[in-house]
């Protein structure tokens, strides 16, 4: 039989999520064959989705629907535990339909789209039942659906993990992907630079406030550097007054009016974006499970 090590249980740990122990167990009723010992885990861990129910999902994919005129389309976060299920194609698969009844059948929230039905099972159903299969914690995190003034288009980034809807009215296909790919690479917060939200802009003004106090400078001069901190911050998270990704010396303002064209909206989201994730330290798991061994 292969010598089972820690680097092959490190590994299948990684690749699963599934304990330290069920992977050592594994691939030693595998004989050491790591894609073996993988199906082993998944047949084991398959009846685990109440319990895979509490645990962090932080990965996943962005999926992204649009119709035919690209008049209307939607974007959808579906959350899993690791990278290695966003891309199992039974995921992949339930994340494209969620984004085509988002846009078909406009639910106002998740739990409505949970409720809605798969060839006759409910979404939520469908979730639980995917959960035992695969044997990790999948959740539907969010949603947009966009009526588009112009035509919608999109652009998905890194494995998915990245998604951008545009609504664009004039100019043309290139110009179109260029606008989403500069979105997905500088993600600004908002359209213009009066819609970035107060309370980002507030924050902003507390963080100068603080800097400028240590300053030493007079009043008048502190709020002037402190007005001026918040306009340099709108500036920059505002997509309009970005500079282009592609040509830093035009705005996207400026580059959308040198082609007649215009945005009216854009939706980004990034996987997993405010999750706090899980970080496995696994020399101390190891240390625990001897221990434990050991009583």
């Amino acid at each position: 039989m292969a010598e089972i090590t820690a680097a092959m249980v490190k590994e299948l740990r990684e690749k699963t999520d599934a304990p330290m122990m069920e992977c050592k167990r594994a691939l030693t009723e595998a004989g050491g064959d790591p894609e073996k010992a993988e199906e082993i885990l998944r047949v084991k861990l398959g009846n685990k989705a109440s319990k895979a129910a509490s645990r962090v999902a932080a990965e996943g994919v962005v999926a992204i629907h649009i119709s035919a005129d690209q008049k209307l389309g939607a974007m959808v976060e579906v959350n899993c535990e690791t990278d290695f299920v966003a891309k199992n194609d039974d995921f992949l698969a339930l994340s494209a339909k969620l984004a085509e009844m988002v846009a078909t059948q406009n639910p106002v929230d998740v739990a409505a789209l949970s409720a809605m039905s798969i060839a006759g099972t409910s979404v939520e159903e469908t979730r639980k039942a995917l959960v035992g299969k695969i044997g990790e914690n999948i959740s539907i995190r969010r949603f947009v659906r966009v009526p588009a003034k112009g035509a919608l288009n999109n652009y998905i980034h890194g494995g998915s993990k990245v998604g951008v809807l545009v609504d664009i009215t004039g100019g043309d296909a290139t110009l179109a992907k260029d606008v989403a790919m500069h979105i997905a690479a500088s993600k600004p917060v908002a359209l213009s630079m009066a819609d970035v939200p107060a309370n980002l802009v507030e924050k902003e003004r507390e963080i100068a406030r603080q800097k400028a106090a240590e300053s030493g400078k007079p009043a008048e001069i502190v709020a002037k550097m402190v007005e001026g901190s918040a306009a340099k911050f709108m500036k920059e998270v505002a997509l309009l007054s970005q500079p282009f990704v592609k040509d830093d010396k035009l705005t996207i303002e400026a580059l959308m009016k040198s082609k007649g064209a215009a945005v009216n909206e854009f939706s980004l989201y990034v996987v997993g974006e405010g999750i706090e994730k899980k970080v496995t330290d696994f020399a101390a798991e190891v240390a625990e499970a001897a221990a434990a061994a050991a009583r």
